[in-house]
């Protein structure tokens, strides 16, 4: 059957779809709207289907947090080209989802995929769409929600790296840039952890016998390899966790320091980083 530029126009409106597409669509639906747009939908799902194994290394990464600043939020919108990640509608699309993401606080990726967006669709079916009418792989990826007394945000230039961090100790000082600056830190510096208390055991255990390997092809005796590692091990802590590395802005005080020069008991008890294609 025939359908109408104004009809195409309606339908293209309604589904930020090429003005080809929807015509086709429209054709092979008979005139049915709801048709066209699940035909438009599975055109979606081809080519998310045929770009399953492309590298969707490109993107944005979108942090905000609640109201009153005790929770934050953060996710990585992926895409194939930079192109794609600059443009508005790529943009827009991840703001919409993180209007959702602060509307429903999602406590994984799996139910943030979930959420209804403002088109009636879920996030998911939002991507799907979005895949056909870019023709390139995108994902929503590395979502994580935490809480606490204050929750800093911060993006770095481009987007591509963002971080939340979380304060205590505050006591109701105003320390957002105290956070902003620690939040800078750790996208430099990306620590493994908050301090030596936080590094997974698994990690210690590689870093001693790291130590041990490395005194043992400098030729030191063996009865002193686990005091040497023991010390390299240290040395590891300061430099890898965030509370006892150099602060970047004042290398004479560590990051503590710099915090309790702020207010006094002012500290970090966790942290996210999340960087496009990682």
């Amino acid at each position: 059957m025939g359908v109408t530029a104004k009809e195409v126009n309606e339908l293209r409106k309604m589904t930020g779809a090429g003005m080809m597409d929807c015509k086709n669509a429209l054709v092979e639906a008979d005139g049915d709207f709801d048709k066209a747009v699940e035909i438009l939908r599975k055109k979606g799902q081809k080519v998310s289907a045929k770009r399953a194994d492309k590298e969707a290394n490109e993107g944005s990464v979108f942090a905000a947090t609640s109201g009153d600043g005790n929770e934050g939020f953060i996710f990585s919108l992926n895409c194939e080209t930079d192109f794609v990640a600059k443009n508005d509608d790529f943009q827009n699309l991840g703001k919409e989802i993180m209007d959702a993401v602060l509307a429903n606080k999602p406590a994984d990726l799996e139910a943030l995929l979930s959420l209804k967006l403002g088109n009636g669709n879920s996030v998911e079916e939002t991507l799907t769409e979005s895949m056909g009418k870019i023709g390139e792989k995108i994902q929503v990826t590395q979502y994580s929600k935490i809480d606490g007394e204050k929750i800093i945000p911060y993006i770095h230039m481009g987007a591509k790296l963002g971080v939340l961090v979380s304060l205590t100790g505050a006591n109701g000082s105003d320390v957002t840039g105290a956070g902003r600056d620690v939040a800078m830190q750790i996208a430099a510096m990306n620590p493994v952890a908050v301090d030596k208390d936080a590094v997974d055991e698994t990690t210690i255990n590689k870093e001693i016998e790291i130590g041990k390997e490395q005194a043992r092809e400098e030729g030191k005796p063996e009865e002193m390899l686990e005091k040497i590692a023991m010390g390299k091990l240290n040395k590891f802590f300061k430099e890898n966790t965030l509370l006892n590395q150099s602060f970047v802005k004042d290398p004479s005080m560590n990051v503590q320091k710099y915090l309790d020069s702020v207010h006094s008991g002012l500290t970090v008890n966790q942290f996210r980083r999340v960087a496009v294609g990682s």
